[in-house]
């Protein structure tokens, strides 16, 4: 008797996310476990955005800050490097310059950027505050009208300014992201009382919030997994958005990433070592779950890329 593979089949599926206008991106969809096209149907490659900042990344290392350098003054100038030069499928402003601890720019200052951006862009726009639950619940709003008509993903909305930020993206047709601080209920439950508020669960994106390789990855797998489980074996509808890793603002801030060769001339060569943290968190997070991916480094979104082929083929 011939050997027959066992397959395991799911009943949920998890939404297909479309955003931008002229050039479009969809991801997610699938109805079964990260790349199982063998079990099921795997429609959308996992999208990698490129981030770029309202303000230049002073806080970046220099490893990775070289690369945009000549560019990185000005978010337009930025934006037009990656989808240009780099060939980005999307393109995430982080707006932190309007943190109170930076420059705190104002909502319009914002509002102005968002849409400097867009109109040198054609690649869809993931528009993020700065994580100042107060500043942001009045930048993402101004942020969202500006980008009015360009199917934007607006982010971050947390349990403390859901209601607003959502309300605007709602208003303005915008995808959302939701965030989470890494537990499963917490994420559902933010989900729960979006759709209740009457947002569409099928234009919400969950971001449980990520963790760097070697800081609490595990964890952070653990609680992606078990997510898209719920949606897949449960199928779980609350559980059923595509999931968010924000990859690059946690890999580069690590020691890893920064630590001088002189200093530690067994990890080799610094340039090396970075690309290689951001590339296996990114990997690792997309076979945990993750649809959308928000990298930093070239190099080490082309090695994605490079899995991704490899894994879609």
């Amino acid at each position: 008797m011939a050997f027959v593979p066992p397959k395991e089949s799911f009943a949920g599926r998890v939404f297909p996310v479309t955003i931008g206008t002229g050039v479009q991106q969809t991801f997610g969809g699938e109805n079964t476990l990260p790349f199982h096209s063998f079990e099921g149907e795997v429609p959308n490659r996992p999208l990698i955005a490129y981030e770029i900042q309202d303000v230049s990344p002073e806080d970046w290392p220099e490893t990775v800050r070289k690369v945009y350098e000549g560019v990185s003054g000005d978010p337009v100038t930025w934006a037009k490097y990656c989808e240009e030069d780099l060939k980005a499928k999307a393109i995430a402003l982080r707006l932190v310059g309007t943190h109170p601890d930076s420059k705190d720019l104002s909502a319009e200052d914002a509002a102005k950027t968002v849409t400097d951006v867009l109109g040198a862009i054609k690649v869809p726009l993931i528009i993020l505050g700065s994580n100042h639950v107060e500043k942001d619940s009045e930048v993402l709003v101004r942020a969202a009208e500006a980008a009015k008509g360009h199917n934007c993903i607006i982010g971050k909305a947390q349990e403390a300014n859901y209601k607003t930020i959502a309300a605007a993206a709602m208003a303005n047709d915008h995808k959302l992201i939701a965030m989470s601080e890494l537990d499963i209920n917490l994420s559902k439950q933010l989900n729960i009382l979006l759709t209740q508020m009457g947002f569409d669960k099928e234009k919400l994106i969950t971001d449980p919030m990520c963790s760097a390789l070697g800081y609490g990855l595990e964890y952070t797998y653990s609680v992606m997994e078990r997510i898209r489980l719920a949606a897949l074996a449960q199928n779980d509808a609350v559980m059923q958005p595509p999931m968010l890793a924000d990859v690059g603002m946690y890999v580069w801030k690590i020691k890893e990433a920064q630590a001088p060769e002189d200093l530690l001339p067994e990890w080799g060569s610094l340039e090396e070592r970075g690309v290689a943290w951001e590339a296996m968190t990114a990997s690792s997070l997309l076979m945990a779950g993750s649809e959308l991916l928000i990298m930093r480094h070239p190099k080490a979104v082309d090695a994605v890329e490079q899995l991704v082929d490899e894994l879609m083929t």
